[in-house]
């Protein structure tokens, strides 16, 4: 396939196809990659909830299925600082939940944790040297980026308006991933937390892809051939696809979360910081209709989560995802159940024949 209208991308991260698969922590993991990267896109691994030796596993499973290149991504938040009286006032919100299901509500609450990008983070880099890095959340520090471009890796990261795509490129990225508000799980909002701020898709891209150099890669509410071809009409270079990978049998997504994603419409999902203390698009779940999708009383990220961590144990285990995070992108009913490789080539192809015709 040598027809695209805008080769930079392709050209930039060395790949077949303008595809990028999403990375997203805790529902993909090498074999999505593998199917991407063997398809020709960009296939991806979530570091944020690896440790070294599970990310060197992965990366191993990687290379030795596929020779495509590969993309490990980190969060980049400043760890919040201890807030006792802020996490009492937050559990004792979801008391009720604890007697219902008979969780220890005096028991320690446990931590739940997200590292961010850090010196331990770069030497992983360093040793694994992956083509790409991308990062959500921003940008690590100087010194630490420049470690990561010293590798040769390209570096990408989330712009969520257009003043966070000229940060991003002023700070030394190579491609800029478009965020819309479409766009499931968390947003990648760093330069304020003012979520009336976010903007859809198809309003985001062309404003961006005026205000930088670098080629934009378009982000949310992107599942078929038609996102593919309306977001290099906008000016992209690329697409970023979440979503509807997670229709995928390569996707690493609960019975409840599977069974979710079949049957929520587009106005089912809704920004929520309930589960980790961040703004992130899901489905719906029974915490979010009765606590507000939006909460003061969640803690910051990513602490929001510890609380709910035993209420997760009893519930998931009965097929209950009243307290899980269901994370999904307004597109989601355009979505197909296929393998991730076959999606990958469909969407490619379809838009190929369209821009031909």
């Amino acid at each position: 396939m040598q027809r695209w209208p805008d080769r930079r991308i392709l050209d930039l991260l060395a790949i077949e196809l303008p595809i990028l698969q999403a990375p997203m922590a805790g529902a993909s993991g090498s074999a999505m990659a593998i199917a991407v990267g063997n398809a020709g896109g960009l296939g991806a691994l979530p570091c944020a909830m690896l440790d070294a030796t599970q990310a060197d596993h992965e990366v191993a499973a990687f290379r030795a299925a596929c020779s495509a290149p590969l993309n490990l991504n980190f969060f980049c938040h400043t760890p919040p600082l201890a807030d006792p009286e802020r996490a009492e006032r937050w559990k004792q919100a979801l008391r009720g939940y604890y007697t219902e299901l008979g969780a220890d509500f005096d028991a320690p609450t446990p931590v739940s944790n997200r590292r961010p990008f850090d010196e331990t983070s770069c030497l992983l880099v360093e040793a694994l040297r992956p083509e790409v890095v991308s990062f959500h959340f921003g940008l690590p520090e100087p010194a630490l980026l420049q470690r990561v471009k010293a590798c040769g890796a390209k570096v990408l990261s989330s712009a969520t308006t257009v003043a966070e795509a000229v940060w991003l490129q002023a700070h030394g990225c190579d491609a800029i991933i478009a965020m819309g508000y479409e766009a499931g799980g968390h947003r990648g909002m760093f330069l304020h937390h003012d979520i009336t701020s976010q903007i859809g898709t198809l309003a985001l891209v062309p404003q961006v892809v005026d205000a930088v150099k670098v080629p934009v890669i378009a982000a949310g509410g992107i599942g078929d051939h038609r996102g593919l071809m309306a977001a290099l009409a906008l000016g992209a270079s690329a697409v970023q696809i979440g979503t509807a990978y997670l229709f995928c049998p390569e996707a690493k997504v609960s019975a409840a979360h599977c069974q979710a994603l079949r049957s929520a419409s587009a106005a089912d999902t809704a920004l929520t910081n309930l589960f980790t203390g961040r703004p992130a698009r899901g489905i719906s779940t029974r915490l979010m209709r009765e606590l507000g999708p939006m909460s003061p009383l969640a803690p910051a990220f990513p602490l929001a989560g510890g609380a709910l961590m035993p209420l997760r144990a009893i519930s998931e285990p009965q097929g209950s995802s009243d307290f899980s995070n269901l994370w999904a992108g307004q597109g989601l009913r355009v979505c197909q159940e296929l393998p991730a490789q076959t999606l990958t080539r469909q969407i490619a192809e379809k838009a190929l024949a369209a821009l031909a015709c």
